[in-house]
């Protein structure tokens, strides 16, 4: 059996090994267009810097290591042009001899990854851009010879924001310049405003609602017609699945523009199969197809493909979309359904935010880890869960992946038994915290309103009280609240009128005390989810 593998990334090179360790006397070629194989792309913007010093500790194969320990075939600089599937046949040109040739093949496996989205911008043809080590190695070139040290990136995603970080480790001015009104917009905002904060904090200036209208030789124009230098241009305004190939061999496409699979990775062609960024995934709480450009589940996929033609009887699990991001220090990560995603597929869920610390308050060093985690309040079943913070962040998200992918509910959060000592956690874990906090609000206990809530239900006659101290409400609080310390409310109970209260105070934990105490008296009472750390967040700029 004869196996051809287009493209040497994540899923190509995963499927290749893995069928290497399955099936001995197959005969696997891989054709790469790139002049590398089985590199490390998520390592490119820290080599950019030289936190990655080593060069070589990006390649994790060669063409020659392949060929000795699999016996796997791989051709670099080969681009594959065109698929027979008639025939079985694909034409590959040598891109450094112009030589086209043509192979054959039993299976076909299509690993063409995503491309950066193309901007239509006149001078866009300087901007550069990160997909693999010759784009790093020409990014560290540019920056060694450029006179201006400024940089203007053109989008504030996962690879924008990375390279805006390594960018000024090197001492370049940096700007982000995005068209819409917050950073990720994977993410929900109030959770990625600490990010935009830290960036700032760092010397990142952030554009927001900015479009490039032209770029010049030393600098980008805006629509409103401001200029901003830029010695150096970077385009990373996220990336498109890289399946022309597929589309001209007549594949099916999906409704997302990816190349549909399967739940065995395989095509609308029994021979051809496919994984990685090109191809779009079956999303676990939605049912509904979606793009999402990850290595982990690259590999996982590529994998798959092995033992599919290997003839195993597996299938592929419905993906959540689980990632992490890291700049100065600060982590944000995201598992599952967002807000904003649950808003616009019209999925029912509840929403609660949490402010915990990483561990124990007590130990030496302990930070803010702030959560948001969805549920469906029909049943409590988890949705998805965002997380941001200095330090746990990870932890935190890869255990409610783990939760969402059992199907667990938010109550069922406060049961579980996380490991604890103070410098790692806490006896209440943000975890655990987060089911308490889920449990009282699914169970009626705690009425809620979220922080875009607010100005409607002030406008309908709610009546907006700080629950924190009177030092805490002078230091900052929502404009047009009034100040009753939760200590003072049983004594004060006289001065709570009307039939809607809202309350909040720092994160929540006073705000749900008050919420008891004005419910045992009669009063209509909701506390504001998350408090005064969430309010400000979403709402600053």
């Amino acid at each position: 059996m004869k196996i051809i593998i287009i493209g040497g990334v994540a899923s190509g090179m995963s499927a290749a090994t893995r069928l290497r360790r399955l099936q001995e006397d197959a005969e696997i070629v891989v054709y790469e267009m790139a002049e590398h194989v089985s590199y490390a792309n998520c390592g490119l913007p820290y080599f950019v810097s030289d936190v990655i010093a080593q060069r070589e500790a990006l390649l994790l194969q060669t063409p020659d290591s392949l060929w000795s320990r699999f016996r796997i075939d791989v051709k670099v600089n080969h681009r594959v042009t065109d698929i027979d599937r008639e025939a079985k046949t694909v034409q590959i040109s040598n891109l450094l001899t112009s030589e086209t040739i043509t192979d054959t093949y039993d299976y076909l496996v299509i690993a063409t990854g995503a491309k950066p989205k193309h901007l239509n911008i006149p001078g866009i043809e300087r901007a550069l851009e990160l997909r693999n080590v010759t784009d790093a190695d020409a990014i560290k070139a540019a920056i060694s010879v450029t006179t201006e040290k400024s940089a203007v990136i053109l989008g504030a995603g996962f690879i924008g924001i990375e390279l805006a970080e390594n960018l000024r480790h090197l001492g370049l001015q940096v700007t982000i310049l995005q068209r819409g009104r917050q950073i990720l917009g994977q993410l929900d905002p109030e959770m990625t405003q600490p990010l935009v904060e830290r960036l700032r904090e760092n010397g990142v200036a952030i554009e927001f609602e900015a479009v490039a209208s032209r770029i010049t030789e030393n600098a980008v124009i805006l629509e409103n017609g401001r200029t901003i230098n830029a010695g150096l241009v970077f385009t990373a305004a996220g990336v498109d699945p890289d399946n022309a190939l597929a589309r001209a061999a007549g594949l099916k496409l999906g409704a997302t523009g990816g190349l549909w699979v399967d739940s065995r990775q395989t095509t609308s062609d029994p021979s051809i199969l496919a994984a990685g960024d090109a191809v779009e995934k079956h999303g676990e709480l939605t049912g509904e197809q979606t793009l999402i450009p990850l290595a982990n589940l690259a590999n996982r996929h590529g994998r798959l493909i092995a033992d599919v033609i290997s003839g195993r009887d597996v299938h592929a699990h419905p993906a959540l979309g689980t990632a992490i991001l890291g700049a100065f220090g600060l982590a944000i990560g995201v598992t599952g359904l967002t807000e904003k995603a649950a808003i616009q597929q019209g999925t029912n869920h509840q929403v609660i935010h949490t402010h915990p610390n990483n561990h124990a308050g007590y130990y030496p060093g302990a930070t803010r880890v702030s959560m948001k985690v969805l549920f469906d309040p029909s049943n409590g079943q988890l949705l998805g869960a965002q997380a941001v913070g200095d330090d746990g962040v990870d932890k935190r998200i890869d255990v409610m992946a783990t939760a969402i992918r059992n199907k667990m509910t938010i109550d069922e959060l406060m049961d579980l038994e996380l490991s604890y000592a103070p410098q790692f956690g806490s006896a209440k874990d943000a975890i655990n915290i987060a089911g308490y906090v889920g449990n009282n609000v699914w169970s009626g206990t705690t009425p809620t309103i979220q922080w875009h809530e607010l100005e409607a239900a002030r406008t309908q006659g709610a009546r907006v009280i700080d629950v924190r101290s009177n030092g805490e409400h002078g230091n900052g609080h929502i404009p047009g609240t009034e100040n009753i310390p939760v200590d003072e409310l049983r004594d004060r109970i006289d001065e709570i009128f009307g039939d809607d209260v809202v309350v909040y105070c720092a994160v929540g934990q006073r705000g749900h005390i008050a919420t008891q105490i004005l419910k045992a008296n009669g009063v209509k009472v909701r506390n504001l989810d998350g408090g005064y750390s969430t309010w400000v967040s979403a709402t600053s700029g």
